[in-house]
C-alpha cells in the first residue's frame, strides 16, 4: 500500500485528491492547521476514527510556517509521495497580505523541500514530490500559455508560487529529487471557497433566484479565464508522481471565457437576466490585473495521457445544484425566523 503526505487536504483540491488517492488504495495522510474552530468540512465524509479497524486517511498538525513540524510529520508518516497544496491561494487577498503570502506560499515551499531533502538523504527513501504551481504566474505573458512561456506575476499571490516553482526545479537539478511542478489553471468545483469568484457567482445567483438576495457586486468583468473542474486537475497531480522522470506541466483546458460569459450563463440557466443584478464595484478591482489565461496542455495529454471530463456547461451545473440546495435550505430556516448571512464577501 503506497502513502501518500498532503499539505492542504482541507482545501478544494486537497478534499478531491485524497478521495482520488483512496479510491487506488494509498493510505493518506494530511496536515492540518491546529485552530479553535474545525476546518474539515471537504474531508469530513472520508474520515474514519484511527480507532476502527480499516482507517486510511489520518490527520497531523502541521504548518507550512513551521520547518521543524514538518520534518517530524515526515518523520512519523515515511510516505512514498509529497503533494505541497497548502497555501494562501486568495490573489486578491495576497495584496492585503503580501508578507504572509510570501512566508507561506515561497518560502513554505522551501522548507517542505528541505525537510524532504533531509528525510530522503537520512532514510535513503527516493519519495516523490509535487508542487502545486498556478496560472497566475503566467501574469501578463500574452494566451496561450504552455511551458516555455515566461512568468511575469502580476500579484504577490503569483510571484511567492513563482519562487516555488523554480525552487522545484532547482532542487530536482541540484539534489535529484523527484519533484514536478504542476502549473494548474483555474479549476473550480462546489467545494470552492466562497469567496473565489465561481463560488461567489453561483451562490449569488442561486440565492438571488430564491429571493434572499438583490444585488452581486463584482470586479473585472472583462477577465479571461480558462476553467476546468478540480477532480479532472487532481487526476493530473497524481499522473505527474507516477512518471520515471520528474517535469512540469501545465493542466488546463485550453478554452478561454471572460468572467462576463461566466456569469451570463450562471444566471441564464436560472432563468435570470444577470445585468438586472449584477453591479461593479470598484473596490474588487486589483491593483496589477491579470488579463487573459489560456493554458496549452499538449504536454500533459501527451506524456500523462491527462485530459479534461469536465467541461465548463458541467462545471457550473454541478456548482449550480449544489449551491441552489443551500439556497433552499437558507430559505426554509429563514422563513422558520431563523437569519443566516452567506460568508462569501470579497471576489478573486
Amino acid at each position: 500500500m503506497k502513502r501518500a503526505l498532503i499539505s492542504g487536504i482541507t482545501g478544494q483540491d486537497g478534499s478531491y485528491l485524497a478521495e482520488l488517492l483512496l479510491a487506488k488504495d494509498y493510505e493518506v495522510h494530511g496536515v492540518v492547521r491546529r485552530a479553535s474552530t474545525f476546518n474539515t468540512d471537504r474531508i469530513d465524509h472520508l474520515y474514519v476514527d484511527p480507532h476502527q479497524t480499516g482507517a486510511r486517511m489520518i490527520l497531523h498538525y502541521g504548518d507550512l510556517s513551521d520547518g521543524t513540524g514538518l520534518r517530524r510529520v515526515l518523520e512519523e508518516v515515511e510516505p512514498d509521495e509529497v503533494y505541497n497544496l497548502g497555501a494562501q491561494s486568495h490573489v486578491a487577498v495576497s495584496f492585503h497580505q503580501p508578507e504572509y503570502t510570501a512566508d507561506i506560499d515561497g518560502l513554505g515551499t522551501l522548507r517542505m523541500l528541505e525537510a524532504v531533502r533531509d528525510y530522503r538523504r537520512r532514510t535513503g527513501h527516493d519519495l516523490r514530490y509535487y508542487q502545486a504551481g498556478t496560472s497566475e504566474m503566467f501574469g501578463a505573458s500574452p494566451p496561450p500559455q504552455s511551458e516555455t512561456t515566461p512568468f511575469h506575476p502580476r500579484s504577490p499571490y503569483a510571484a511567492a508560487k513563482a519562487m516555488a516553482h523554480h525552487l522545484v526545479v532547482n532542487y530536482r537539478e541540484a539534489y535529484g529529487l523527484h519533484a514536478s511542478n504542476g502549473i494548474l489553471f483555474n479549476h473550480e468545483s462546489e467545494r470552492r471557497g466562497e469567496t473565489f469568484l465561481t463560488r461567489k457567482v453561483t451562490r449569488a445567483a442561486t440565492r438571488i433566484r430564491l429571493g434572499l438576495q438583490t444585488r452581486l457586486y463584482l470586479g473585472n468583468l472583462d477577465a479571461k479565464r480558462d476553467w476546468g473542474h478540480a477532480a479532472d486537475y487532481v487526476d493530473a497531480m497524481w499522473r505527474m508522481l507516477q512518471q520515471d522522470q520528474p517535469d512540469d506541466y501545465v493542466i488546463a483546458t485550453g478554452q478561454m471565457h471572460t468572467v462576463r460569459g461566466f456569469v451570463s450563463k450562471v444566471f441564464e440557466r436560472l432563468g435570470l437576466d444577470w445585468k438586472d443584478y449584477v453591479e461593479h464595484d470598484p473596490r474588487y478591482e486589483r491593483p496589477t490585473d491579470v488579463e487573459a489565461l489560456q493554458g496549452d496542455a499538449t504536454k500533459a495529454r501527451n506524456a500523462l495521457g491527462w485530459q479534461p471530463r469536465i467541461g465548463l456547461d458541467e462545471l457550473i451545473d454541478r456548482m449550480l445544484n449544489h449551491d441552489m440546495e443551500l439556497a433552499r435550505q437558507e430559505k426554509t430556516l429563514r422563513d422558520a425566523g431563523h437569519a443566516i448571512t452567506p460568508r462569501g464577501t470579497a471576489n478573486d
